[in-house]
């Protein structure tokens, strides 16, 4: 484990700004710029749509198409900041996927040279 470090708030206002438009732009180069080689995505839709994943997506190629093919598939995706939490090594995006008109939090919990190692996200109901 690296240092313990509090987000920014200025540095976490610009990654969501990047992260969203990177999203809405349907960029996935640009999305995965933001991510370690070997992070891990933990979602419920994955156990959806690959469910012998068990909701847990591991690995820059294997999230490049998982996500590829989502973006594909959804092409009017569109996501709205709500708002940003700052913690310990981690960040929460509070946003909203208009396509499926859900409410989503992102928690991203950040290596030492500010790539996200870990992606957990959880949805309203």
């Amino acid at each position: 484990m690296g240092a313990r470090k509090l987000i920014d708030p200025t540095f976490a206002e610009h990654f969501a700004e990047e992260w969203i438009a990177g999203w809405n732009e349907h960029d996935i180069e640009k999305i995965l710029s933001h991510y370690t080689e070997d992070f891990s995505v933990d979602t419920p839709l994955a156990i959806k749509r690959l469910p012998e994943t068990k909701g847990l997506i591991q690995g820059k190629d294997n999230i490049r198409a998982y996500w590829g093919k989502a973006l594909e598939n959804n092409p009017s995706l569109q996501f709205r900041l709500i708002d940003i939490c700052c913690g310990i090594n981690c960040l929460a995006i509070y946003y909203e996927s208009l396509s499926i008109q859900k409410q989503v939090v992102e928690n991203l919990f950040f290596n030492d040279e500010m790539k996200v190692e870990k992606a957990i996200m959880m949805y309203s109901k």
